[in-house]
């Protein structure tokens, strides 16, 4: 979301307080053209009380209520509601949500970031995490302090290392972030009848550039392949609107192939509406912030503020979010340009994902009502907060060092910028105000170390004024061990803060070098996301070298029970690695996945030069994975009668085989396995991706020498690929089941007869805007 010169990663606590305050409309003791209006009959239908309501206000209560910042309609009781509510990783500042001074409503647990939850591998955690994450969303709701929409999750796939925002999503690959999405939308909407809060994925479609190279997101116009589109920008969006129906979704501020994407008939109308079915609720689709303003600031796709608003509701967009009061839509109403049926119907999207919200029904109705301050931060839940960090923790390098022993005899340095916790480095982006934080040296502290601790540097050059590498080489001369807590905060990358070098900050280099050399037992603690790990990596000074993501509000604790072995590291790459080089090799503009003269591939379907690969992580133990003796080693399936046998809804939900495998811990620690199964093979069209996820589970708590088993599950869709034209075909050929990272064990099987088609996609127009009329709004 775009706010004037501030990132929203550090959002004005003040500023959000200033605008919460949300209150339920009284259907009981409100003024009578509320109370017997049939939107408060909770007997009709969602869609018939939100047409009532809607039919009761008059052209000027309408117009006030297609922006962000909704004016309500006091003539019926119904007071002002801010759509603008973030819960990244928990509750977080917005402008909808209000955070107390002090007392109670005045913090709310911080998770780890996406991307380290995802690192887990455990929907589950994932599951868990957004349950706990909705709690305390409808406890701030149920006392004004936010609203019941919430903007998350960020599921843009995360294919180039230099962007600002990955760390708030998943990672690079769609089908984990398939499996990411249908778990947090699960915790957070819930499976009552009455929607515990409204989750809104964001942002559709081919957004993931900030600022670079003289581009900005405002004015990106993103050319995308039938191809890439299908295959790997929007099956996170097909998963939360086909299969997972969020309530929500947010257009972004980009352009797909000429159409800003909040003006695209074609991606909001054809494909998510229509195509996807996403309908059958009347969910609503939001703007990001200010992306309507870039119609003709930016884009020049229209040349006036009311040609932008009415083409933004005309193509599908239902609430328009505004940084000030910058959107149209009287002059949108007052030039003939706006029908009066469309704003119709975007209100009643809104507000009938509000009523199944429970916004308009008695306080007795659902049981979320009740939920209170109580219920915010509660034991449960930081415990939950430093589990969603630890799990997902993942192990670069160790020669041993690791685990830590825990005695009060050791001396331990705390280096870096963030080894002391006095800021909220370890937040990461889209946070709110936490309870407390924790950092590494209060978690030292508390486990009975004797410890020194130095500040260091952030991303200041080596040839900057040191400030930091005297007490830091202090520090370390009188520990005996030595661990440097670095990386990236939110100076580094965030939104509207891409990357230009994805190498380690030379300062930060220049003092990892210094303590290497001192010849002690020396730990890389990286946050953040990745940097060019290459030298460290070959360097025998460093003795281990841990990536923790963002952590979250008890980030030192999460951090310190992994490097002494309470939990044993589980967790694997949700990314590429890449070297630095890389980012010569393809501009961030390129939006293109497959090799080519000028791009070396992207992620590790394509790409196969990294420093480390998608999906790396040690362990404290070893693993001997295997597959099951009836997998489906050597046979043979054809593929029309696997389609036969399906009464799947959608054929690429048809299931297909269920392998058993076992994890044999050959070690000596408990600890956990994350099971990891690709597919590969010369199959569909050329060329052919190194390998593709295709199923992963997480093992619990192996222990030394035990073996346990466990399932994957297939279906059609996760063998099948994309063609240039964006259909998903089921292809015959040899399939290659491959099992872990280096790949430790492979079976193969066979699909024969005639390829199928298992979604035909629907092809775009010329104009993504084509079938509207855009160019009675857009004279050039």
């Amino acid at each position: 979301m775009r706010r004037s010169r501030t990132r929203l990663g550090y959002l004005s606590l003040f500023s959000a307080q200033a605008l919460g305050n949300m209150t339920f409309p009284d259907c009981v003791g409100g003024p009578e053209i509320l109370t017997s209006n049939l939107v408060c009959n909770t007997s009709a239908s969602p869609a018939e009380r939100a047409a009532a309501l809607i039919s009761a206000w008059n052209i000027t209560e309408k117009l006030v209520n297609l922006v962000d910042k909704s004016q309500g309609a006091p003539r019926l009781g119904l007071g002002a509601y801010d759509w603008w509510n973030e819960a990244l990783h928990g509750v977080g500042w917005s402008p909808g949500v209000a955070f107390a001074p002090s007392g109670e409503f005045s913090h709310a647990t911080s998770f780890a970031s996406p991307i380290l939850l995802s690192a887990a591998f455990d929907d589950d955690l994932v599951h868990t995490v957004a349950e706990a994450i909705s709690t305390e969303a409808r406890a701030f709701s149920n006392f004004g302090h936010a609203g019941l929409d919430y903007w998350t999750p960020n599921i843009n796939p995360y294919k180039d290392p230099r962007w600002g925002r990955g760390s708030e999503t998943p990672g690079e690959d769609p089908f984990r972030i398939k499996g990411y999405v249908k778990a947090l939308i699960d915790g957070l909407q819930g499976k009552e009848n009455i929607t515990k809060v409204i989750s809104t994925c964001k942002h559709y479609a081919a957004y993931d550039l900030e600022y670079w190279g003289g581009v900005k997101r405002y004015e990106f116009d993103a050319i995308v392949s039938m191809q890439d589109l299908v295959e790997y920008y929007l099956p996170p969006f097909q998963q939360c609107a086909r299969d997972s129906k969020v309530k929500s979704i947010m257009c972004s501020y980009n352009a797909v192939n000429g159409t800003p994407a909040c003006a695209s008939t074609y991606l909001m109308e054809t494909v998510l509406r229509d195509f996807w079915g996403w309908n059958d609720e009347s969910q609503y689709i939001t703007s990001d912030c200010n992306a309507i303003l870039n119609f003709h600031e930016d884009h020049n796709y229209t040349t006036t503020a009311a040609q932008s608003a009415a083409i933004s509701l005309i193509s599908g967009t239902d609430t328009i979010c505004e940084v000030g009061s910058n959107t149209d839509v009287a002059g949108a109403w007052n030039q003939t340009l706006l029908p009066e049926k469309v704003i119709d119907q975007a209100l009643r999207r809104l507000y009938e994902g509000l009523i199944r919200a429970g916004y308009f029904d008695p306080t007795d109705a659902t049981p979320y009502r009740s939920l209170a301050w109580k219920d915010v931060n509660t034991p449960k839940t930081q415990a939950l907060a430093i589990r969603s960090a630890a799990e997902g923790i993942v192990l670069k390098k160790n020669d041993g060092i690791l685990p830590l022993k825990v005695d009060n005899a050791t001396s331990i340095a705390l280096i870096g910028f963030w080894a002391d916790g006095s800021n909220f480095a370890m937040l990461g982006g889209y946070a709110g105000t936490p309870p407390f934080i924790r950092g590494p040296l209060q978690a030292a502290q508390k486990l009975g170390f004797r410890t020194a601790s130095a500040n260091g540097p952030i991303k200041q050059n080596a040839s900057d004024t040191d400030t930091w590498t005297e007490a830091a080489l202090e520090a370390a001369n009188k520990s005996d061990v030595v661990i440097y807590f670095g990386g990236n905060d939110m100076t580094v990358e965030s939104e509207e803060l891409d990357r230009f070098s994805i190498a380690w900050p030379s300062a930060q280099f220049a003092l990892i070098e210094k303590l290497g050399n001192l010849g002690k037992p020396f730990i890389v603690v990286e946050l953040g996301d990745q940097n060019d790990d290459s030298s460290l990596l070959k360097n025998d000074n460093i003795s281990a070298i841990v990536w923790v993501g963002f952590p979250g509000q008890d980030g030192g604790t999460a951090v310190f029970d992994v490097l002494t072995g309470k939990t044993a590291p589980a967790g694997r790459l949700p990314t590429t690695l890449y070297p630095a080089e890389y980012v010569d090799q393809v501009p961030m503009t390129d939006m293109t996945l497959r090799p080519s003269e000028n791009n070396p591939g992207r992620t590790y379907k394509w790409y196969d030069k990294a420093v480390l690969p998608f999906g790396f992580g040690l362990h404290y133990t070893t693993f001997k994975p295997s597959f099951g003796s009836n997998a489906f080693a050597g046979k043979t399936y054809n593929i029309n009668e696997l389609l036969s046998a399906c009464n799947a809804k959608y054929l690429d939900l048809c299931p297909f085989e269920t392998v058993g495998i076992s994890v044999k811990n050959t070690g000596n620690v408990t600890s956990d396995f994350v099971a990891l199964a690709f597919l590969s093979g010369e199959y569909g069209p050329p060329p052919y991706p190194i390998k593709e996820l295709a199923a992963y589970t997480r093992v619990k708590e192996v222990k030394p020498g035990e073996a346990k088993d466990a399932t994957l599950g297939l279906t059609l869709g996760d063998l099948a690929r994309v063609d240039e034209r964006g259909n998903t075909i089921l292809y015959p050929g040899t399939y290659n089941f491959l099992l872990d990272v280096p790949t430790q064990a492979n079976v193969s099987f066979e699909l024969v007869g005639d390829s199928k088609v298992l979604i035909e996609f629907p092809q775009p127009p010329a104009d993504l805007g084509e079938g509207n009329g855009h160019e009675k709004y857009t004279p050039r």
